[in-house]
């Protein structure tokens, strides 16, 4: 039976492969572990000449990213939210978020946030090709996860049924989490 044991990686189209490599290097801390360069797509045959670079997300978490020279210029999907299509990476703590954001909006790259989403909190930020990245602290509780476990599937069949967001987690969005008795 196919057990997925973690993602190889994830690609992501750049502008410019030096520029991102430095720039994950410089403000992510990643470190650059592969460059692939080919004037032809090994999976589709086709003349296409690219620049292939690998970054390490930490753990065997790879983050990749094609420059395509001969392609028309990178764009965005114009039917979805810039804020929906993002690559979030965990970091160990609240304070990390807060240096990292002093860190970045003194480079002058603008950060939202810190956003509390009550199990995490967050920081929102685009990198050079405009990808928007998010870097997440877990502060949930074991309560708090066995609460959000329990409805998953009961919030699943109703937003299928209704198209509206159910109220079964809704405890989330209060100022303050109430232990289940």
């Amino acid at each position: 039976m196919l057990q997925i044991q973690r993602i190889h990686h994830v690609a992501y189209r750049c502008k410019d492969a030096k520029e991102t490599v430095e720039w994950y290097v410089k403000h992510l801390n990643m470190k650059f572990v592969l460059a692939i360069a080919e004037d032809q797509v090994p999976s589709t045959k086709a003349p296409d000449p690219y620049m292939h670079v690998f970054l390490d997300a930490g753990q065997g978490n790879v983050l990749a990213f094609f420059e395509l020279p001969n392609s028309p210029a990178m764009g965005r999907d114009p039917n979805t939210p810039e804020w929906v299509q993002h690559i979030a990476f965990k970091v160990d703590s609240v304070e990390t978020l807060e240096a990292t954001k002093a860190r970045l909006e003194a480079a002058g790259i603008p950060v939202v946030g810190i956003t509390d989403h009550t199990i995490f909190k967050s920081i929102y930020f685009f990198d050079p090709n405009g990808h928007r990245i998010e870097l997440a602290a877990d502060v949930g509780t074991p309560d708090m996860y066995e609460r959000l476990d329990a409805v998953k599937w009961e919030m699943l069949e109703e937003w299928a049924r209704t198209k509206r967001a159910p109220k079964h987690a809704a405890w989330m969005h209060e100022k303050e989490f109430h232990a289940v008795d």
